[in-house]
This record gives structure tokens, sequence and C-alpha cells, in this order.
């Protein structure tokens, strides 16, 4: 099984605070566990906000302002203090440290996107996210074999056109399933 390119969407059970209600877009899934971006929890700060906080320099001039007042999001309970930039993908090697995890999406750790962000240079799509989701080796398996998570492919237009109070249903609605009819028991059958 390999999720990557997929969505975690916690189960109504989920009581762990840092996942309730959350949708998790994979952005790797191997053998030495899985690592994901926590795409429906906005903090309380904007993406300008954000870039003046650390001082970035920009070398062009801002002509998408709009891209910036999106939120940063709360990706994960993991090094919280490092960011993440989940975005459409452009040129190959463009930025020092990218991964592309399928032909449209990618994610970049890496501070050269930061000064391009909301600029003519910036990705199209992104989403900005503080710390991220990670699980060790056969804990992600675990705990879907306990019915914490449904798993559904990835759908770009939920990660960067949904609005975000939307994202958790519409991730849902893509089983085929009405989120009204989750229960919040678990169970096997």
């Amino acid at each position: 099984m390999n999720l990557t390119n997929h969505f975690l969407v916690a189960m109504p059970s989920m009581q762990d605070p840092n996942f309730k209600g959350s949708v998790v877009y994979v952005c790797e899934h191997n053998d030495d566990g899985a690592m994901g971006i926590v795409i429906n929890l906005p903090i309380d700060i904007s993406v300008g906000n954000m870039l003046e906080q650390i001082e970035v320099e920009r070398e062009l001039p801002v002509n998408n302002p709009a891209s910036l007042e999106q939120p940063v999001f709360n990706g994960g309970p993991v090094s919280g203090d490092r960011g993440f930039v989940l975005h459409l993908h452009l040129q190959e090697g463009q930025f020092d440290s990218s991964i592309n995890i399928t032909e449209q999406v990618s994610v970049t750790t890496s501070k050269d996107i930061l000064p391009l962000l909301g600029t003519s240079e910036a990705p199209e799509k992104f989403l900005v996210a503080l710390g991220y989701a990670g699980w060790t080796a056969g804990q992600l398996e675990r705990e879907l074999a306990e019915n914490t998570w449904l798993t559904t492919e990835a759908d770009p237009d939920v990660v960067f056109n949904t609005p975000v109070n939307e994202r958790w249903d519409k991730a849902v609605a893509q089983l085929g399933i009405n989120s009204a009819h989750l229960s919040i028991d678990t169970g096997h059958a």
C-alpha cells in the first residue's frame, strides 16, 4: 500500500486534537513511514504577515497580493518551526529543496520559494504550512486498521480551490459518502 498523493480524512471519532476534523495530504509513504501536511487547519496568521515577521527580502514586486492574504496552516504536530509550501508544480529544479509528488503537485521546504510568493514567479496555487504529520514504519497502517482514517486519492482542487471549512466534507464526498452519515463510533465488520 502506498498512500502518496492521497488524503487521510480523520473519522469523526478522532480524538487526537492535532488531527480532529483534519484532512492530511500525504506527501510520502513508504516502508519507513509516512509524511503529510494538514490542509484544513489554519492558524491565525496570513502568509503575508508571516513573510513580514521572518523579514523575507523581495527582489520582485508583489503583483498578486490576494495570494498573500490566505492563512498559514498548522501542517501537523512535528517540527512546528519548519515551513512547507505545497504548490502546483513549476519547472524542474527551480528551488533548492522540492519534491515532485505528482506531475501537478510539489512540496518545497527551502526558503528560496518564500520571496517569490505573491509575485509573477510564484506557483499559480500554493499552501504554506508550519510543521507536518509524520508516522513511523507501520504506524499509519495500524491507524488505518483501527478505522481512524478514511483514504481517497488527493484532488488538487480540494487543496487549492476549495474553501478551508469545506475541505473535509469535499474529501469525504470523493468517497461517495455524505459526511452526515458518518458515525463517531468505530468498529470492524
